[in-house]
Parts: C-alpha cells; sequence; structure tokens
C-alpha cells in the first residue's frame, strides 16, 4: 500500500485551460460505464433493425481520486470539486464542444455527438440516470453514435465508459491518499493500449 499527494484539478479558460474533447474508453478513470439504449430503451438491450446507438452515462464525479503518472509530476491522485466540475460543462457548452469526441484519447475520431448534458442536483430533481451510481454535482452526458463500427465496439463491450481531456491547473491539497492496487492501474493501461491497436487494425 503506497501514499500519493492528492492533487484538485481546475481549469481556467482564459488561460486556454478545459476541457476540451470527451473520449471513448474501455476503462473510464471514474469506473462508471454509461448506459446503452435501444429502440426501446431497454437497459443493456439492443436492437439489430432500428437501434437508437445512444449512450448515457457520467463524463466526470466530483471528489473521485483518479490515479495519474506523469514524466512531469510522477505518480498522484487528482480529483474535480462540484464547482470545477459545473464550471467544465459550461465552458465545454460555451465553446461548443458537443462533436468533440475521440476514441481512447487518440486522434482517432468517435464520429459522435453530445446531444445531452447536464449536472446531477436532487433538490432540484435532476438525478443520474437509472443504473448510474453518482452524486450530486456530476457531469451526465448523452452521447449518439454515429459510425457503426464504433456501435458494434460498444455492443462488444470494447467501449464501455466515457473520459474527459483538456488542460488543467493542479493545485496540491497538501494531503495524501492511500493506494492499494497499483498493480490493477498497470493492467488497466495494458488493456486500453490494446484496445487502441485493435480499433486502428
Amino acid at each position: 500500500m503506497k501514499k500519493l499527494p492528492l492533487i484538485e484539478l481546475t481549469i481556467n479558460p482564459e488561460d486556454n485551460s478545459f476541457v476540451s474533447a470527451v473520449a471513448l474508453v474501455e476503462n473510464a478513470a471514474i469506473e462508471s460505464d454509461f448506459i446503452a439504449f435501444s429502440k426501446d430503451t431497454a437497459i443493456e438491450k439492443f436492437s439489430i433493425n432500428d437501434e437508437r446507438k445512444e449512450l448515457l452515462g457520467a463524463a466526470m464525479i466530483p471528489d473521485v481520486p483518479i490515479y495519474r503518472n506523469s514524466e512531469q509530476n510522477g505518480e498522484y491522485m487528482a480529483t474535480f470539486s462540484k464547482q470545477t466540475i459545473r464550471q467544465i460543462a459550461q465552458v465545454f457548452a460555451q465553446k461548443g464542444l458537443f462533436n468533440s469526441t475521440n476514441i481512447e484519447h487518440t486522434l482517432i475520431p468517435a464520429e459522435s455527438l453530445i446531444f445531452q448534458s447536464y449536472i446531477t442536483d436532487q433538490e432540484k430533481g435532476i438525478n443520474a440516470p437509472k443504473g448510474i451510481d453518482c452524486p450530486d454535482g456530476s457531469w451526465i452526458i448523452g452521447v449518439k453514435i454515429l459510425n457503426d463500427s464504433v456501435w458494434q465496439n460498444i455492443k462488444a463491450g470494447k467501449i464501455k465508459g466515457f473520459s474527459v481531456e483538456g488542460i488543467f491547473r493542479a493545485i496540491d491539497t497538501q494531503t495524501t491518499v492511500e493506494l492499494s492496487k497499483a498493480n490493477d492501474f498497470d493492467k488497466a493501461i495494458n488493456e486500453v493500449i490494446a484496445s487502441i491497436n485493435e480499433l486502428v487494425n
């Protein structure tokens, strides 16, 4: 078991620091898979003839430590606050980035569009979708898949969730988080690399 520094990530659009895209990935850092809907909106049930090819799930969840390892900063755990996630969703909309999607954080376009976007708030009756367990302040998105090959990979379980990408500002919280599953992260990284190679070939 190791302890890693906890870093809070924020954005500043004036310094070109914001979320610029949403990737469709096999292993989402927030560990929340999306729900795939068919014509009759049954969870995990697909209609062959007239599918909606839509996804619904959490793009970001507040206060969840996310493992990171960079050449510049080494190993650390990153987290986003409710306030930052709300700002990220608003700036994303302001900049009209709803067509900015890719596969596994690569230059491979996901050929998808984000047609729903909201922040969960139970007091206002704005809840997470059924089957998605996330707290208030989570960013929920709905995505329409326009590419048949991408949809087939989703149905095959090769793409399971969302992962945001962008430029962030780091704030040292002066606290640490215990990490007991470092090997699992190494395994996840290898699986992501393998899935990228499979999608490209």
